[in-house]
């Protein structure tokens, strides 16, 4: 997949992680374990994901909880480094994950400011120029002397949008955050993703609220057990996505009901 008008481009992506198993402990396996090590198995979280996100959309990334979502936003992250397969981002990323990574929560909300935007490869001068917009998107103003470790879920989400939205990245990743924060800061976060969509920037949203997805994404990629299960208008995945959550759900009733 090569195209110039894509900002992000992800070819034959295969990601593994070894994961030990572990039985229930003993003396003998505690004393067998300090001379071998445990074994190990092999979990593909990402299993042969092509696709391309361009300038001017916002992409949808659904899928149930461990089919892939969150590792694939940080393969393209750069987080984590791909097992298999090729990750091309042009531009700057401005990544949301986890609320907390990436601050430090003994440091006020200002110096984590600063010190984001150094980890994201910003000059002090280009972190203070960008100031005043986090200040204002983040709407803090009484708190941003305040350790981050006082601040509550919603602030932290304030605190880490607004820095990833004040430097204009070509790039934006959002991992399942949105719910965090209030419904008027959810309205103008979401504001401000179209904004960045409408400037030219490639937003890849990850969400379990269908509604937001329907409202706000220009198409929709459906991950399932590392792979991609379908891709295309918000609508179209949507409606097949629904439709396969609601068969595995009856079936589990009419399974639980027939073992009672």
């Amino acid at each position: 997949m090569k195209d110039s008008e894509y900002l992000v481009e992800v070819s034959n992506l295969r990601k593994r992680f070894n994961v030990r198993r572990e039985r229930e402990a003993t003396l003998k396996r505690v004393v067998t374990r300090l001379f071998r090590p445990y074994p190990h198995e092999a979990l593909w979280a990402l299993d042969g994901i092509s696709l391309g996100v361009k300038g001017g959309e916002i992409v949808g990334l659904i899928g149930v909880n461990g089919s892939g979502k969150s590792t694939l936003l940080r393969v393209i992250a750069g987080i984590y480094v791909p097992t298999e397969g090729d990750v091309v981002v042009k531009g700057q990323v401005g990544a949301l994950f986890e609320l907390e990574t990436g601050f430090s929560l003994e440091l006020s909300g200002m110096d984590n400011i600063f010190l984001s935007g150094s980890l994201m490869g910003y000059s002090r001068t280009q972190i203070t120029e960008a100031l005043p917009r986090v200040v204002e998107m983040v709407e803090l103003d009484e708190f941003l002397e305040v350790p981050v470790k006082a601040y509550s879920s919603g602030m932290k989400f304030r605190l880490g949008f607004g820095i990833a939205m004040a430097f204009h990245p070509e790039v934006l990743l959002v991992d399942e955050v949105m719910a965090a924060a209030d419904e008027a800061f959810q309205r103008k976060a979401y504001r401000r993703l179209q904004d960045a969509r409408d400037n030219g920037s490639g937003v890849m949203l990850v969400s379990h609220e269908m509604d937001a997805v329907r409202s706000h994404c220009d198409r929709v990629i459906w991950l399932a057990d590392g792979k991609i299960r379908a891709e295309g208008s918000t609508e179209e995945v949507l409606g097949e996505y629904l439709s396969s959550v609601n068969a595995d759900h009856a079936g589990e009733e009419c399974g639980s009901r027939g073992s009672g």
